[in-house]
């Protein structure tokens, strides 16, 4: 074991350079926000799409814009409003006067990255045209349903402050997004920077560092990324703590939640970790991992009683009694 282990942290610091030269480039344009550049590498590498909420002004458009840049493949800005159609997100059929056939003119939806800028401005039926996209991967237009390109990933934002003319996400549609990522404001320092450096990163242009088959790779060697049965049974106390707190000894958080995370939660829960421990030069994941992605994974998975909102509580807060109660292998 000891042999494999030291083999695939060897492959594992191979292909970190690949994450490093695409880390240093989105650092060129992005000041500071580190964990969230982290959180869009690691959904990268984990396949799975991410929901972005921060106020506006906080680079949340910028560092998904400067992230494509990074990968030779197509991007696709969707800007979200209320009047938005199913058919401007899809695509539809289009009637050819000559030949007297209908043809199908895609959408914007038909690219590799997607940024869903201010996703929950979009009224229901277009998150409904999204959320197949994201689950099933392919789009239905007529009677035709067509495969989405690989590499295929939803990076959406949201407003967390503005109500007026928006719309909440369906808690289905919320579940398919493997990271919540709460962006926050830039530290002094860091915004004394960004003033700094404003006109320089304006005139930034950014090389692509790599290609769709060296995602595909790195992809597979993260899925190889060693994992013990006890931090896995770590994992299921967690979500299962969502759902049973008594039985699984986060007692405290009994009374505060009526509907806890799903199966899903437990494997976006691992697949995270162990590209958390990628994300490190690592070929293994420990209990640290776990903790340190957990927040992002189970946030918007769970939700409050009655109770817990009369006391002002947040799911972080929820959340993070859960892994201050479950004891850790």
């Amino acid at each position: 074991m000891d042999a494999g282990i030291q083999q695939l942290t060897d492959e594992v610091q191979r292909e970190h350079e690949l994450i490093r030269r695409m880390q240093d480039q989105l650092h060129r344009v992005v000041i500071g926000q580190k964990q969230m550049i982290d959180r869009l590498l690691m959904g990268l590498l984990c396949n799975g799409h991410i929901l972005l909420e921060g106020v506006p002004g906080l680079a949340k458009t910028l560092t998904v814009s400067a992230l494509a840049q990074t990968i030779n493949t197509g991007f696709q800005r969707i800007q979200f409003t209320p009047d938005l159609l199913p058919a401007d997100l899809i695509g539809t059929m289009i009637y050819q006067q000559k030949t007297g056939d209908f043809v199908v003119k895609k959408g914007p939806i038909f690219s590799n990255v997607i940024l869903a800028d201010e996703i929950n401005r979009a009224p229901a039926k277009v998150q409904s045209a999204l959320l197949e996209a994201m689950q099933e991967r392919q789009i239905s237009i007529g009677e035709e349903t067509f495969k989405l390109e690989e590499p295929f990933i939803v990076l959406a934002t949201q407003n967390p402050i503005e109500q007026e003319g928006t719309y909440p996400l369906p808690e289905a549609q919320v579940d398919r997004f493997m990271f919540k990522v709460l962006v926050t404001y830039p530290s002094v320092e860091e915004e004394r920077t960004i003033l700094d450096r404003f006109f320089e990163i304006q005139e930034t242009h950014l090389e692509p560092q790599c290609e769709p088959a060296d995602i595909f790779r790195a992809r597979k060697l993260v899925r190889s990324i060693y994992i013990e049965d006890k931090v896995k049974d770590y994992i299921v106390r967690l979500v299962n703590a969502t759902r049973q707190p008594k039985g699984a000894g986060a007692d405290a958080v009994e009374n505060l939640i009526d509907f806890g995370a799903s199966p899903r939660a437990s494997i976006y829960l691992m697949l995270a970790s162990k590209a958390h421990a990628f994300l490190r030069g690592r070929a293994y994941v420990t209990p640290d991992d776990v903790k340190s992605i957990g927040p992002d994974v189970l946030r918007h998975r769970v939700i409050l009683s009655y109770e817990a909102e009369a006391e002002e509580m947040t799911p972080d807060m929820v959340v993070r009694k859960i892994f201050d109660q479950v004891e850790t292998p």
